[in-house]
């Protein structure tokens, strides 16, 4: 097995005797790197943000923006990163740095790289639309209103995960919308016409601990069976804040990110499988609107640095109460395969959590996929009560499903996050509407009902008298807002049409 490097701005960088929780962020600090900085160790403020060369949908390669801090060194083996410093210098300032500091985007700054490098991914982003087309096309985050794009169609969320405390957004805005196409000679432009690095099976052990990443699916399953108390990542967005802020450390780490049986996005007559590797970023794009309930939530999880790297299999296998993916998948009636050395097995999400951040996943089995049964129900909505807008924990998440016809509810699926100790199915509101009216009063009805689902408790993000009033909002917002919809000829539907979803 070839020696552990990642290549760091154009040169290599060996791995060797870099302890396996270390971060990139530590990796490349210690190596001079000090652009990269730490500021929340756990992805919500995109101050260690970084580029990796990934493979792309409308290109051969992207550069997609990262969170350091989260990510093991050893998870980019074989992998191309650029940092702050490998944009540009003082004396050749790359367009985004020029304009940054020619506007008065940065003041203390120490957010300033990071909000450099995420905006450097946006003005590489292939197909950003030219100017005088704002928001021109479906590049992974959902609908978009006209303001939130510029110009030059750079989309304003391609910062979402980035805070600055001094200088204020204007001028990181206006650096960002002033961004013109990158020049002919643009060597990282020029990059992404090349494929990007395909994953390396890598082993490493130092200090008693080893990280591996198999070089296929059944190497995964059959390690996972000799070893099954071994830690399985892959965005590291959950697992990365255990490493940095509780000191956890691992005996056994394997990562699945880049395993290709674990990445597929297919649509067939019948189904969505999603691989339970691809990123939230990926699937996205690569659904483009065929499941509009997903096409609501994504916008919403957490920040673009964090979908780019979380997956809809980590997300599912932490098992949170509050992770956002579940009540939508459970309003969808999705299930869950998972695969072991022996053989698959199919699990309807309902059934998949048993406590909490407890499952029916055995030892030596992993999350394969996802399936989402066609077709899918005619009303969605996707609604999260967070303190923020964006990049924020769900205090009460909730996924609707509704089909109606002639007026009747025909079949009604809602799942609910944050009011329990697991995601959980709302069957006695399902119950209290299928088969009845779409009506004001129906509706009402079943909000009273919806408020006594789960078990809320009080925390830090809400009370649970909170969260049972928002229960009940939720259904009569639903209801509003589809009222609105139907009025104005709108729909929800998303895409008919099936097959393979580009890789």
């Amino acid at each position: 097995m070839a020696s552990a490097t990642i290549t760091v701005n154009g040169q290599p960088v060996s791995l060797a005797d870099v302890p396996t929780h270390t971060t990139v962020l530590d990796f490349l600090r210690e190596r001079g790197l000090t652009g990269c900085k730490e500021g929340c160790a756990e992805g919500e403020c995109g101050a260690c943000s970084v580029l990796v060369a990934r493979p792309g949908i409308a290109s051969p390669a992207e550069w997609v923006a990262v969170n350091a801090c989260l990510a093991p060194a050893a998870a980019l083996d074989g992998q191309e990163i650029v940092t702050a410093e490998g944009l540009g210098t003082p004396d050749a300032l790359h367009p985004v740095q020029r304009e940054m500091a020619v506007r008065g985007g940065s003041q203390c700054g120490y957010c300033t790289p990071g909000f450099v490098c995420s905006m450097a991914a946006e003005y590489y982003r292939p197909g950003r639309a030219s100017a005088g087309q704002p928001g021109a096309g479906h590049h992974g985050d959902g609908q978009r209103s006209a303001h939130e794009h510029g110009p030059n169609g750079f989309d304003l969320h391609a910062l979402s995960g980035n805070l600055c405390r001094c200088t204020g957004y204007r001028p990181i805005r206006d650096a960002a919308y002033a961004l013109s196409d990158p020049a002919a000679d643009d060597l990282l432009a020029a990059r992404l016409r090349r494929p990007a690095p395909g994953p390396a099976a890598t082993r490493l052990e130092t200090q008693g601990r080893r990280f591996t990443r198999p070089a296929d699916l059944a190497e995964a399953l059959r390690q996972l069976r000799d070893e099954p108390d071994t830690t399985i990542i892959a965005g590291c967005t959950d697992w990365g804040v255990e490493v940095n802020l509780r000191g956890t450390r691992a005996a056994r780490v394997m990562a699945v990110d880049r395993l290709p049986e674990l990445r597929g996005v297919t649509v067939t007559g019948d189904q969505v499988e999603i691989g339970a590797a691809a990123t939230l970023t990926e699937i996205e794009r690569r659904l483009d609107g065929r499941v509009p309930l997903l096409d609501q939530l994504f916008p919403q999880f957490a920040s673009r640095l964090i979908r780019n790297a979380a997956t809809i299999g980590g997300n599912l296998g932490t098992g949170s109460p509050i992770g956002d993916t579940p009540p939508a998948l459970l309003a969808l009636e999705a299930s869950v395969v998972l695969a072991a050395a022996d053989g698959e097995r199919v699990v309807p999400l309902d059934s998949y959590f048993t406590g909490y951040r407890r499952s029916v996943r055995r030892p030596g089995e992993l999350i394969r996929a996802v399936r989402i049964p066609l077709p899918l129900a005619g009303l969605t909505s996707f609604h999260k009560i967070a303190k923020r807008r964006f990049d924020d924990i769900s205090s009460v998440a909730v996924g609707f499903a509704i089909d109606i016809e002639a007026g009747v509810i025909r079949t009604a699926r809602i799942g609910l996050g944050g009011v329990a100790a697991t995601p959980v199915r709302a069957y006695a509101t399902e119950a209290a509407l299928e088969g009845r009216a779409w009506s004001p009063e129906t509706v009402r009805a079943a909000a009273a009902v919806l408020r006594a689902e789960g078990t809320p408790l009080d925390d830090h993000r809400a009370s649970a008298a909170y969260r049972v009033a928002m229960l009940g909002q939720s259904l009569l917002k639903l209801y509003a807002d589809h009222t609105v919809h139907s009025n104005t000829g709108h729909s929800n539907t998303g895409h008919s049409n099936t097959g393979e979803v580009p890789a």
